[in-house]
């Protein structure tokens, strides 16, 4: 059974144009591959062969998994979100109490729109689940690899 899943207009987009290159070039590129390995000969000791059908059937598997992933996504509506509670597409600036006291602004998104360098934190990761639900002046404790971080939640936005 699949969870549900979701995103920005944009991430869904991203996710629809990946599925689109996997199936219009990707699939096609390696069905040539699998013909000209065929051409060779004997397909019993065909190395190219072989490794041109592990792809494809690694492909397979993408392209079913991301088919999956698009049937279970949903489009959020930001301007439908409170700002009471930390959400997905939440904004939200934190004070690091266990480290220095450093502040920062994560904007919680969907696993596959995560991206550190702007500050994009998947709702799935450690630190994105500890801050869900909780509201602005909370104190949070969160269970990270490296042991137990203490963030204050400074402000909530869209």
């Amino acid at each position: 059974m699949s969870q549900v899943r979701y995103y920005t207009e944009e991430g869904l987009k991203k996710l629809r144009d990946e599925l689109h290159q996997l199936k219009t070039v990707d699939r096609p590129n390696i069905s040539k591959q699998i013909a000209e390995a065929r051409d060779k000969g004997d397909l019993s000791e065909n190395a190219e062969y072989d490794a041109a059908k592990e792809a494809q059937g690694l492909l397979e598997m993408k392209i079913a998994k991301m088919e999956e992933t698009l049937s279970n996504a949903r489009i959020i509506d930001e301007s439908q979100l409170s700002t009471d509670k930390v959400l997905i597409l939440s904004k939200v600036k934190v004070k690091n109490l266990s480290m220095n006291n450093r502040e920062m602004m994560y904007t919680l998104v969907a696993e596959n729109e995560a991206n550190l360098r702007e500050g994009k934190i998947s709702v799935d990761s450690p630190i994105g689940k500890g801050l869900l639900g909780k509201s602005k002046g909370e104190v949070v404790d969160i269970d990270v690899p490296s042991g137990i971080m203490k963030f204050e939640i400074l402000e909530i936005a869209r």
